[in-house]
């Protein structure tokens, strides 16, 4: 069964098995995966990509996310599609001669997400084929607030920032941090279905960042209930993502 993500935006690893260009990738980005990998798979007139049209088919076997927008995905796609350019990449290795460029791919992958930003981010990496996993080492595996998991996914709209909903079950919105009103711009709500506390946005960052001189946080615990939160669900719930939340998410 596909796990249901909210606010999707991911970059994804294409593994080519077409006999005559076997073992090429391809890296992008992408809101719908299921309806992107059709689209490389039927060309460019279908909305594929013209590096991948007629070179298929093509598998799409992993797949980040978990950024907050487009742009930051935007951003990570570039930098994993162009190592040698980034900045923040030049400490790579180059492509060894006997290197599979597929697994020069996944090593990429792995150094990133231990580089800023993208390591302060509640990314998720998804193996959507199981047969093409790679195990990351113990030096460079993903931090502990990133979470590897497999299968496939489907993409659902959330539901609207505005909706008021979202705010049910809580009979204040006064921030328990400095005893002042939260519009419903500015405040977050904690993930516990239970919990009625709401927040600053600033205020609950300041709380979860410390002495740290960091802007964003990546996680903390909410300072009614104590449940421990990733920084990066906080604001997902804030644009509209969890509205059905039943249980406590950690």
């Amino acid at each position: 069964m596909a796990d249901e993500i909210e606010n999707f935006y991911g970059v994804y690893l294409l593994y080519c098995l077409n006999e005559k260009s076997k073992g090429k990738t391809y890296i992008g980005y992408t809101k719908d995966p299921n309806r992107r990998i059709k689209q490389h798979n039927k060309g460019v007139k279908s909305g594929g990509a013209k590096k991948t049209s007629l070179r298929g088919p093509w598998e799409m076997v992993l797949i980040v996310h978990g950024f907050p927008n487009d742009i930051t995905a935007l951003r990570f796609e570039w930098a994993w599609q162009n190592p040698k350019t980034s900045r923040r990449l030049k400490h790579i290795a180059p492509k060894a001669r006997t290197e599979k460029e597929y697994d020069y791919c996944i090593r990429i992958l792995s150094e990133m997400l231990h580089v800023g930003p993208w390591n302060r981010l509640a990314l998720s990496v998804r193996w959507l084929n199981m047969l093409y996993r790679r195990d990351f080492s113990d030096d460079k595996f993903p931090p502990m607030h990133m979470s590897i998991c497999q299968g496939p996914v489907v993409c659902k709209k959330p539901a609207s920032p505005n909706d008021v909903s979202l705010l049910e079950g809580s009979k204040s919105q006064i921030c328990v941090l400095c005893a002042r009103n939260c519009s419903t711009e500015s405040l977050l709500s904690c993930l516990d279905p239970d919990c009625q506390a709401v927040t600053h946005i600033q205020c609950l960052a300041k709380r979860f960042l410390g002495s740290s001189d960091h802007i964003i946080p990546i996680d903390g615990e909410c300072p009614a209930c104590g449940i421990r939160v990733l920084w990066g669900d906080l604001i997902r719930r804030k644009n509209g993502c969890y509205k059905n939340l039943t249980a406590t998410s950690r």
